[in-house]
């Protein structure tokens, strides 16, 4: 296994469509630990550690996101794996 950690941020239309419900049921499917939040400025922020392929799938879902979401962007940094999560959380 190839444990990383990714920061992801997420912006269009995806605030007020169950986007971070999408995310967190995806990421916890996926096996996946972190967090994902609503932003002030209307975008969606993640923090995930897990295996580097599941991750590429969790971005690949992401980027389409729920039926009423328009994602226009989502930017992705890399990080070291730390394992400082246990599982995945829905956080405000």
């Amino acid at each position: 296994m190839n444990s990383v950690g990714a920061i992801i941020l997420i912006s269009g239309v995806v605030q007020g469509v169950g986007y971070r419900y999408y995310c967190y049921n995806r990421a916890r499917n996926l096996g996946l630990n972190g967090w994902v939040k609503n932003n002030r400025d209307n975008t969606v922020s993640a923090q995930v550690e897990g295996d580097r392929s599941l991750i590429e799938s969790l971005i690949e879902e992401l980027k389409v996101g729920p039926q009423s979401a328009v994602v226009s962007n989502v930017n992705v940094e890399w990080i070291e794996f730390k394992g400082e999560f246990s599982d995945f959380k829905l956080t405000y």
